[in-house]
């Protein structure tokens, strides 16, 4: 499951870069409705051909369940403003710290409907290598514009 999660990211990371030659040449709200009209075909398609039935529709959910749909516009919106100014791999890294920040809350807490995870030693180090890693990606961002 690691694996295909960090092949998830790798297509995250062509997708954003994508992403933002094409919203530097349309415009960043059309790049992004490009983006999530090809998804919602192929969502339908992969629902109609392979998504077996279940006892509970969308309707019969939580209603605050349904807001995750929400956060996908801004994610791929400030995506595509990000590359075009700070280059794929920091707005990457970037998410990625956001990601990571989110979620240790989300496991700490125990927020929606989560079962809570302790917020560790190890969860804290992971988040500074991260901030770390953010920190030297940036610098090196700044380095080879001032070089050239």
């Amino acid at each position: 499951m690691i694996v295909l999660a960090i092949i998830g990211g790798a297509t995250l990371s062509v997708q954003a870069a994508l992403n933002g030659r094409l919203g530097s040449n349309v415009g960043v709200f059309k790049s992004a409705f490009l983006t999530f009209s090809v998804g919602a075909v192929v969502t339908a398609l992969l629902i109609f051909f392979f998504e077996p039935n279940h006892s509970v529709t969308l309707m019969d959910v939580p209603k605050w369940q349904l807001l995750g749909a929400l956060c996908g516009v801004p994610y791929i919106v400030i995506m595509v403003v990000a590359v075009q100014r700070i280059g794929t791999a920091v707005a990457t890294v970037a998410v990625i710290f956001g990601q990571l920040s989110m979620s240790v809350l989300i496991d700490n807490f125990g927020w929606l409907g989560n079962e809570a995870i302790s917020l560790s030693t190890s969860r804290i180090c992971a988040l500074v290598c991260l901030a770390i890693a953010l920190y030297f990606i940036y610098s090196s961002n700044k380095s080879e514009v001032a070089a050239a």
